[in-house]
């Protein structure tokens, strides 16, 4: 590479792979490292000592989104991901076409790209953006959203990453068997045996959607009868909370969510799985902690509950951090802290069936509201409602360079 040559490629490389591991909360020797976000990173090394790495010229990103027909939910959430630092530059530059390994046309995540062009434009020439061909363009990827009936933000939040991550998949599709499925690493220690399964789903799943948003849950279940203990891996893109009941109406706080989802939940023999030593389905106990952060967690505060015959919605307010979350406590032991910060929050309000979503996003000068097609400036003591829907926080030692306008 022209101008390259005064950059020590083998020391950058180790130095970056260390900077990497070091940021995950990561041990050398147990480190999956996606081969294409290295790559990836190397090159951006290379071209800032350069002095060639594109920059982008960005106008404010105060423009609203036209409501085209109960589309609010959808308007809260691209707000949201637009303000995604990582996943706006990475559409915008166009990276995608480059990084995946379809030959197909990405239709979806050109569509998404030309919204956030459009939210993004240095001219600001208009003061809201139409997304009706994103929308057209989704509908016909998941045709569930056919319609135009009112949706869940959060289930459109995962139908669409879903299909972003496939279309940009820097993976050729493998079907799984399930003689894959089966394999069992009992041999490992814990970190062993989560460091092999992430790498296993990047054999399979590797794309800029995973690099900021997919994170690795761990299951650990322990027998009430030999004490055998027992973990399975998953791969998440958000955590759904449960949102403790208080009869007083009196706020809770997201510290407690998250408590209540980490907490030991005992199984009786009908409810729970098979003990891999006892070979048959014991009373046990089972507990949910994080055992890979990603770059950008999401966090659904889980407002809405199904009975038989109905849903009903929580107004308890949630009282969440701005800065300094720490999620330390609720990944592996002696993790340390692990630091996140807010960015944007989707909010719901009003009730079940006559509800609507908007958007709080932090920007350069302050927090503004999105509400369709109007943006306006709030204050951070205005964040803090019951409405709150889902969160977005960022790694706090994740940083992104821009120039603005």
């Amino acid at each position: 590479m022209p101008g390259a040559s005064g950059v020590n490629v083998e020391g950058s490389c180790e130095a970056l792979c260390r900077t990497l591991v070091s940021q995950n909360g990561l041990q050398r020797e147990t480190a999956d490292i996606s081969q294409s976000v290295l790559y990836t990173s190397l090159m951006g090394l290379l071209l800032v000592a350069d002095n060639e790495k594109e920059q982008l010229n960005l106008g404010s990103g105060r423009v609203g989104l036209r409501n085209i027909g109960n589309t609010c939910f959808l308007n809260a959430v691209v707000q949201c991901l637009s303000h995604t630092h990582g996943l706006r530059d990475y559409c915008l530059l166009k990276s995608y076409k480059q990084e995946k390994f379809s030959k197909d046309e990405a239709k979806l995540m050109e569509a998404f790209s030309q919204v956030l062009s459009g939210l993004w434009d240095v001219n600001e020439e208009d003061t809201e953006v139409n997304p009706r061909q994103f929308y057209t363009v989704f509908k016909e990827a998941v045709p569930y959203f056919s319609g135009y009936s009112q949706q869940d933000a959060q289930e459109f939040l995962r139908f669409l990453l879903d299909r972003l991550h496939t279309e940009i998949n820097r993976r050729p599709y493998v079907r799984q068997t399930g003689k894959e499925l089966e394999q069992k690493y009992a041999k490992f220690r814990i970190a062993e045996e989560a460091s092999a399964m992430w790498k296993k789903h990047l054999e399979r799943d590797d794309s800029k959607i995973g690099d900021i948003f997919s994170g690795q849950l761990r299951s650990s279940l322990h027998c009430s009868v030999c004490s055998h203990y027992s973990n399975t891996f998953d791969v998440f893109c958000d955590l759904s909370l449960p949102i403790p009941k208080r009869s007083s109406g009196r706020e809770v706080t997201l510290r407690e969510c998250l408590d209540l989802f980490s907490q030991e939940e005992r199984l009786d023999k009908e409810n729970s799985p098979m003990c891999e030593r006892c070979n048959r389905r014991t009373e046990s106990t089972k507990r949910l902690s994080i055992q890979r952060f990603p770059q950008v967690i999401v966090i659904h505060l889980n407002r809405f509950t199904t009975a038989r015959w109905s849903i009903s919605k929580s107004t308890v307010c949630v009282f969440f951090p701005l800065t300094n979350l720490d999620l330390g406590p609720y990944g592996p032991l002696d993790c340390g802290p692990v630091l996140y910060d807010l960015y944007a929050i989707c909010n719901h309000s009003g009730t079940v069936n006559m509800g609507h979503y908007t958007a709080c996003c932090l920007e350069e000068n302050g927090w503004c509201l999105y509400n369709d097609s109007s943006v306006t400036p709030v204050s951070e003591n205005q964040l803090q409602t019951n409405q709150a829907y889902v969160l977005f926080y960022q790694r706090s030692n994740s940083t992104t360079t821009t120039v603005r306008k």
